[in-house]
């Protein structure tokens, strides 16, 4: 009974510490030191919650810079990809006509290059970045319907790309809501559908 007695004493005390008193602790630091990303790196716009840095989210005006599709809808609840091989019919049909709907809407040659992040969806369906090539592929659609000089927009595209960690670690990155955020900064109101657009977005 004695060594039962000291086994749920010490139980009990590591629940508490481990379970209870480090997580709180571990959280409250965190809070106080990076609350931005503790409360899941939400951007705020007059107040307004436009969306997070760490999930992608839809954007389908010719307005704003498009990121990776998405096999869950963008929908962090129900995170998936797709699962279908290289080789299967079905994703080979599904990225034709991506391709094909990318260089239409870009104005692009039938034979133009269209990287693969912009056709192909992530394993999680949520992923917030693209590479610099393709918001590179998207600034004349951008800059165009914008009525701004592509030169000012590719210059807003290398400004907001992110360096790999350290230098080493990881790829360089755009994400694609900092990166129309930036946009909307530089080119302010333009007009009703513009609104319209942006609310749909």
């Amino acid at each position: 009974m004695r060594n039962l007695r000291t086994s749920l004493l010490v139980l009990g005390i590591f629940s508490l510490l481990l379970g209870i008193i480090y997580p709180l602790a571990i959280t409250g630091i965190a809070g106080l030191v990076w609350p931005h990303q503790v409360n899941g790196s939400v951007v705020r716009v007059n107040g307004k919650a436009v969306g997070s840095l760490l999930i992608g989210q839809q954007f389908s005006s010719p307005l704003y810079f498009h990121g990776r599709p998405s096999e869950c809808g963008y929908d962090a609840a129900r995170s998936a990809g797709l699962n279908l091989g290289p080789s299967n019919p079905q994703l080979l049909a599904q990225v034709r006509a991506r391709i094909d709907s990318i260089r239409t809407e870009n104005g692009l040659p039938g034979d133009a290059p269209v990287p693969a992040d912009l056709v192909l969806a992530s394993g999680s369906g949520l992923d917030p970045d693209i590479s610099p090539a393709s918001a590179l592929l998207q600034v004349g659609r951008v800059a165009r319907t914008r009525n701004l000089e592509p030169a000012l927009v590719r210059s807003l595209v290398l400004r907001t790309t992110d360096q790999p960690f350290l230098g080493i670690f990881g790829q360089p990155r755009v994400n694609v809501l900092k990166l129309n955020l930036a946009l909307d900064s530089l080119s302010g109101p333009m007009n009703e559908e513009r609104r319209t657009n942006n609310d749909e977005r």
